[in-house]
């Protein structure tokens, strides 16, 4: 039997498509998960992004007012890739609406906004979803496995990271995301978050941090608003604005099972171009894996294997979802085959009527972390992580 769900989209940038190739693939790869997405609504401030969902993407409707799309009765789930200074006034009237809602990471743009958004969603009963799709690449989902199953044996070290190169260009534009009354932090809620989110869902929760944190590029040419994107760039001599959220974070971590690691985050660095990854030791072996190379893993279990030493294993129809995108072994998948999976598992959550993970619950964890940091930051000291939900 199809479960139909009715999606409204609201911001139509590069990643509300990726969202909306992702609902358009669900059928075609997962036939037999019996999830039929419909696209009934999309919005958007730019009249030419609306059209191009229209005509492009196969949205039956389209607005420039989000309000007119979530109080639609035929909408079941507000799907948000807005930018993050509107997550929380979209979040919160979504859920007063009885709509189940999947919002981009980092849902608030502070700590207090996630935990007050997450409030709002729990007392509305309403499914949630957020978008740590690293999670669902399938050597991360392995890696969870083995963790479960005991393989690595009592866990100790733990090195996460996320470094990427889109604001390497000091001639790159002053887009939102570098302003912080419209993003909020910079690579701490862009990045780190999704490395701390990786921690979390790897290790378990952490008890404490120290962090630092700097700004490499000061100052960006202006952009006009609703033109190009974080990648596109300015000239020499054009009228430049401050930066004004960080560009790197760096963190030492202490679990509360014991297990002691390092986090980092930075969106100006040369090199590493979009590298969230993730290094982990046990008692009885180690794993890492990196974005760069997301079809590989690096496994480590001198009591399974013949020799001793790292060994490279190649992903493939034998590992969680890779089966429904490519047969055989060693055939590759890409980011937004990660983001069909999440996309599809969300959907699977709302048409059993249970709750999603990760989502808003999971966000607010994150956020209890990247509290800890910023406190971190003014006080130069180690600063305990504490439970940021509101009753």
């Amino acid at each position: 039997m199809t479960k139909e769900i009715r999606i409204g989209l609201i911001g139509f940038g590069w990643m509300g498509q990726a969202h909306s190739r992702s609902y358009r693939a669900i059928p075609m790869y997962f036939p037999d998960e019996g999830i039929a997405p419909r696209l009934v609504g999309v919005a958007d401030l730019e009249g030419e992004r609306v059209q191009l969902a229209m005509d492009n993407f196969g949205y039956e409707t389209g607005t420039r007012d989000w309000r007119e799309l979530i109080a639609r009765p035929d909408v079941d789930v507000v799907d948000i890739t807005a930018p993050a200074s509107l997550h929380r006034e979209i979040s919160e009237a979504a859920a007063a609406e009885g709509k189940h809602v999947f919002c981009e990471k980092p849902v608030g743009v502070s700590p207090e906004e996630t935990a007050a958004i997450e409030r709002a969603a729990r007392n509305a009963g309403v499914i949630t979803g957020c978008g740590y799709n690293y999670r669902w690449a399938p050597m991360v989902q392995y890696t969870k496995g083995i963790i479960e199953e005991g393989r690595l044996g009592e866990l100790t070290h733990y090195r996460g990271r996320f470094f990427s190169m889109y604001g390497r260009d000091r001639l790159g534009l002053l887009s939102w995301r570098f302003l912080q009354d419209e993003a909020g932090f910079g690579a701490l809620t862009d990045l780190m978050t999704h490395a701390v989110d990786m921690a979390l869902h790897l290790v378990g929760p952490i008890k404490r941090v120290v962090s630092v944190k700097e700004v490499f590029v000061k100052e960006r040419p202006l952009s006009a608003p609703g033109e190009g994107t974080h990648y596109a760039r300015g000239a020499l001599g054009d009228p430049t604005g401050a930066v004004t959220n960080e560009d790197y974070v760096g963190a030492l971590v202490e679990f509360e099972n014991g297990v002691r690691g390092t986090l980092e985050a930075d969106r100006s660095i040369f090199g590493p171009q979009s590298s969230m990854a993730y290094e982990l030791n046990g008692s009885k072996g180690a794993v890492s894996w990196d974005h760069e190379r997301l079809n590989q893993l690096k496994l480590y279990l001198p009591e399974e294997q013949p020799l001793d030493g790292f060994i490279e294993v190649l992903s493939g129809d034998a590992f969680p979802h890779q089966s429904n995108f490519v047969p055989g072994g060693g055939n590759s998948i890409g980011y937004e085959d990660m983001k069909v999976i999440e996309a599809l598992e969300f959907l699977k959550a709302v048409a059993a009527g249970e709750q999603h993970h990760p989502g808003f619950v999971d966000a607010l964890a994150v956020a209890g972390v990247l509290d800890a940091m910023t406190r971190s930051w003014e006080t130069e000291q180690w600063e305990s992580v504490v439970d940021l939900a509101i009753s």
